[in-house]
């Protein structure tokens, strides 16, 4: 069991990705299969539900620009901290993460994650590079008590550091 609830792409902002992305681009949708075309993605990391995508999907890569939705609902100004970058969703409703899921999402032992912290203007205020442990959920458990003992931080955006892909965000709790 987590300490901390990781979160997807919000529901309102699949509706809009679904159809155009964060750079302005149509979505287009296409199945994904084991053989790699047109995209190798079997196996990659789905943010609309938190798990990997499957062969026979209907996904979509979409850019997507975490903080510039966050700063939206909340009326912080992130300015230059406005990132955008590639994530996949389901190419239609999904329902989200399985509510049994145990663990953080995308957690395999031995990968790199950048845990960026961000106060309530959506500016930086720091970070760690996290190579997650063989107990991951402890590993996260304590990168994200971390972040939260310094009072100003508002969420820690998850990204892999391969490719700097979005995985999930945690906000402070209350």
């Amino acid at each position: 069991m987590t300490t901390y609830t990781p979160h997807p792409v919000p529901a309102a902002a699949l509706k809009e990705l679904r159809v155009t992305d964060d750079a302005g681009r149509p979505v287009e949708p296409y199945l994904a299969r084991e053989d790699g075309v047109p995209v190798d993605c079997v196996g990659s990391p789905l943010r609309c539900c938190l798990r990997a995508i499957r062969a026979g999907e209907r996904v979509a890569l979409v850019s997507y620009a975490p903080l510039r939705r966050w700063a939206a609902r909340t009326g912080a100004a992130p300015g230059a901290y406005d990132e955008q970058g590639p994530v996949f969703i389901h190419a239609e409703e999904c329902g989200g993460p399985d509510g049994d899921a145990d663990g953080y999402p995308f957690a395999r032992p031995g990968a790199l994650r950048t845990l960026r912290r961000y106060d309530a203007r959506g500016q930086i205020v720091g970070g760690r590079l996290l190579e997650i442990p063989q107990d991951a959920v402890a590993g996260f458990d304590a990168a994200f008590a971390e972040a939260f003992a310094d009072p100003e931080v508002a969420l820690v955006h998850v990204r892999a550091v391969e490719y700097g892909c979005f995985q999930f965000e945690v906000r402070r709790a209350g």
